[in-house]
């Protein structure tokens, strides 16, 4: 990947692929049956009682059902290993999902809040006495699916995605409730249009993480818990490094986080143990497993660093072919010099390192 010594590109691999096992698959085929069967009876009864927060929830139930089918057959198809064009595996089927679940979220939202609208202003008569027996079974139902996602492996986008899908569910079950409640006790026939709007607005919610979360993955940013300007400083200023560029961070998919970059060691220094110390540093303190380090010596006429005073001689060691690093969190857009020796990243009081060009004398 550069000139210099070329000790070649390392891949960290140290860990196992993020696939669920069979207990993931048990706990969450549980809470579908348990969501189907509720949501079938909630429809019947929905229609009965005139209630469009009932019918709501059923329809919001069915986004749920959706969700633990794809999350199963995102787990099914992620267990299949890297092949062919597909060196990563099929790992982002995970995020498709994802994908079709915020959209589904936010489309039904869409239509209930129409429903709702209409409601509010030619509100129907609504039978409270089923709508309360029937939230009151709900937030029952929804009790013990929620239970069974916790169980699951929550750490899979589209796993969380169902498990947030239902408790909204739970949620939105006891705004019913209490809508039901309201209408029994006052006569107030506008409180399930109301409630309905409750679930509409949780529904929103949920869809737009979805969509953000899953979005950020397929634009390869950077994991929301990990800064790139600072993980960039950490590397440069670990032993025997003079400098670091070219570094990317992107996620492969919600469980699994890659980087690579470019590091220069001093001449003469240990290649090989630097690179096993910068993978030992980003797998202990960021959590990421999947590295490609391209590690080479620093030439010897760029021992001596310099400052930002543009003095005759001086030339940006990122004027080489490598080029300036791309702080790439999401293979970003922020042009900015190589993190150098001794760099803390972007808090170094001197403002050299993760905000400019690290410039080199040669001698």
């Amino acid at each position: 990947m550069g000139a210099g010594h070329g000790h070649g590109g390392s891949h960290g691999h140290d860990h196992a692929h993020g696939v669920t096992g069979d207990s993931d698959k048990r706990w969450l085929s549980i809470a579908l049956v348990l969501i189907v069967g509720f949501m079938s009876v909630e429809v019947v009864i929905g229609v009965v009682a005139e209630s469009l927060a009932l019918i709501s929830d059923a329809a919001h139930m069915l986004t749920d059902a959706v969700a633990i089918v794809l999350a199963l057959l995102a787990m099914r198809i992620a267990r299949r290993p890297p092949g062919g064009s597909y060196t990563y595996g099929l790992k982002r089927v995970e995020i498709l999902s994802a994908q079709v679940n915020g959209l589904s979220l936010i489309l039904l939202g869409a239509w209930l809040t129409v429903e709702a609208v209409e409601r509010l202003i030619d509100p129907p008569e609504v039978k409270g006495g089923l709508m309360l027996a029937t939230a009151l079974a709900g937030v029952a139902v929804n009790v013990a699916a929620t239970w069974c996602l916790s169980r699951a492996n929550r750490s899979s986008l589209n796993v969380e995605g169902a498990y947030q899908h239902i408790l909204n569910d739970l949620f939105a079950f006891i705004g019913t409730a209490v809508a039901a409640l309201v209408v029994l006790t006052t006569g107030f026939a506008r409180a399930d249009g109301i409630a309905t709007l409750v679930v509409v607005a949780l529904m929103l919610r949920a869809g737009y993480g979805l969509l953000r979360d899953s979005g950020r993955i397929f634009l390869e940013a950077a994991p929301a818990h990990v800064e790139p300007d600072r993980l960039g400083g950490r590397l440069a200023a670990e032993p025997g490094v003079r400098e670091v560029h070219d570094l990317h961070i992107w996620q492969i998919a919600s469980e699994e986080t890659a980087l690579s970059a470019h590091v220069l060691v001093e001449p003469g220094g240990d290649c090989h143990a630097v690179r096993r110390g910068l993978e030992d540093l980003v797998r202990r303190d960021f959590g990421i497993t999947h590295t490609t380090l391209q590690v080479d010596h620093q030439p010897e006429a760029l021992l001596q660093i310099g400052g930002h005073d543009g003095a005759p001689g001086e030339v940006a060691h990122w004027a080489d072919p490598h080029g300036p690093i791309r702080l790439d969190g999401a293979h970003g857009h922020r042009d900015r010099g190589p993190y150098g020796l001794g760099d803390g990243g972007p808090s170094d009081p001197d403002g050299t390192h993760g905000h400019g060009a690290v410039r080199a004398i040669r001698s």
